[in-house]
């Protein structure tokens, strides 16, 4: 059987240029190949990406932050770098946990052609106040409640009506835009209704009614 650093760097070498490696999923992979705990598989692969990275074995083998590594190759612009989208899923999005927000999330959604020059996310896993991700240059809010595959579509739109307001959008009728979305999503009204009512403002919950008036639906029926 392979030595531990062989395994690791045959592992290292099967991801593509960019795409962030998590030496925590490394671990994992080790402790099923080679029925170790988790504490010896974690301890294997710290001391074999050290040895690795100290005799340049991969020499184009980058740090991004403590824990994730990634290929890279020269261009003639340089270096490319780690895909941040990738790390951005993975930490923030990944499994239900979060969903796009404020202006990235119109574009995201076709309101706008524009795309902001800021990215902004609501997740589970976030800080307990909005704070910046200096490092993945995001920021991250705490959602209104937990966000799981029951919600976040519901969440995500009435995050989205509730601040279309604020920004600039190239739709001439955002609020029937919205009504389509939620027809071809199959959302439920009274799912909507009932989430404004707890987690939003009349404001919120005034435009709704304007959205479902665009999709034919009257205020009890929403």
């Amino acid at each position: 059987m392979k030595t531990y650093k062989d395994y690791i760097k045959d592992r290292i070498c099967d991801y593509r240029i960019g795409m962030p490696i998590y030496l925590a999923d490394l671990a994992i992979e080790m402790v099923a190949d080679y029925r170790i705990s988790n504490a010896k598989a974690h301890a294997a692969v710290s001391v074999a990406i050290k040895r690795i990275i100290d005799n340049s074995e991969i020499p184009n083998l980058r740090l991004f932050q403590k824990g994730i590594y990634y290929l890279t190759k020269e261009t003639a612009f340089g270096e490319t770098r780690i895909d941040k989208d990738a790390i951005i899923r993975d930490r923030y999005l990944k499994d239900n946990n979060g969903y796009e927000y404020g202006a990235y999330a119109l574009y995201k959604l076709g309101l706008t052609t524009q795309l902001p020059n800021q990215r902004e996310i609501v997740s589970n896993h976030s800080y307990e106040c909005r704070r910046k991700d200096k490092k993945l240059d995001v920021w991250v809010k705490p959602p209104k409640t937990e966000i799981n595959q029951n919600n976040i579509e519901y969440l995500m739109i009435l995050d989205a009506i509730d601040i279309v307001d604020k920004f600039p959008v190239d739709v001439e009728k955002p609020y029937r835009y919205f009504a389509e979305y939620i027809n071809k999503k199959e959302l439920k009204y009274s799912t909507l209704l009932a989430f404004a009512d707890k987690y939003y403002n009349l404001g919120t919950i005034k435009k709704l009614a304007s959205v479902a008036g665009e999709s034919g639906v009257d205020n009890e029926a929403a």
